[in-house]
């Protein structure tokens, strides 16, 4: 089974005219370090992508992350 956060960011990324290619050397550049577009395919394949780098995903795309409280009923953006 695939890991669904692979096809949501694949789509976020074209809804922004971007590749995951582009989207691995910003991340690599805001990182500080050498990120590969393999190492960003692997963590998005095995579901293994730690948070901080799925907020600094939607930080480059320009995206926030909301969180929608049931008991509440209302929305909440990181």
């Amino acid at each position: 089974m695939k890991n669904p956060i692979l096809n949501e960011i694949k789509n976020l990324v074209a809804d922004r005219d971007m590749t995951l290619t582009e989207l691995a050397k910003i991340m690599g550049e805001r990182l500080n370090r050498n990120y590969s577009l393999a190492s960003l395919s692997q963590k998005l394949r095995n579901g293994t992508i730690p948070y901080r780098e799925v907020l600094l995903i939607a930080n480059i795309l320009e995206y926030k992350i909301a969180y929608y409280d049931t008991i509440e009923k209302k929305f909440k953006i990181s």
